[in-house]
């Protein structure tokens, strides 16, 4: 069982940036295979980036490539969403979530075991 909990949401202007935070609980952190994924009000959920166990390799939407880093510190249990340039169309509730299948599978969602509460990302025009 992974618990996952996000922090770092907020308001920003836009070309802002802000740092999205995920704690997982457990001590089987390094294992598992970590997603950020967002939901704007009336879309469905997409697949914003993720990052395999040991950090060797990432994976990002286009719309966000160039402008987000996913990253991990496994002796934290704690993986990373550094978004810069934000962009209105950004504005979403973004969540983290723990995979344990092949990163062949990391941007669909319900590859996914765990998934934290959201944290709300806000960007003015």
């Amino acid at each position: 069982q992974v618990q996952l909990v996000e922090s770092g949401g907020g308001l920003v202007q836009a070309g802002g940036s802000l740092r999205l935070s995920c704690v997982a609980s457990g001590r089987t952190f390094s294992s598992y295979g970590m997603g950020w994924f967002r939901r704007a009000p009336g879309r469905e959920r997409e697949f914003v980036a993720a990052i395999t166990e040991s950090a060797g390799s990432t994976y990002y939407a286009g719309s966000v490539k160039g402008r987000f880093t996913i990253s991990r510190d496994n002796a934290k249990n704690t993986v990373y969403l550094q978004m810069n340039s934000l962009k209105p169309e950004d504005t979403a509730v973004y969540y983290c979530a723990a995979t344990t299948v092949g990163s062949y599978y990391y941007t669909r969602a319900p590859a996914y075991d765990y998934w934290g509460q959201g944290t709300q990302v806000t960007v003015s025009s």
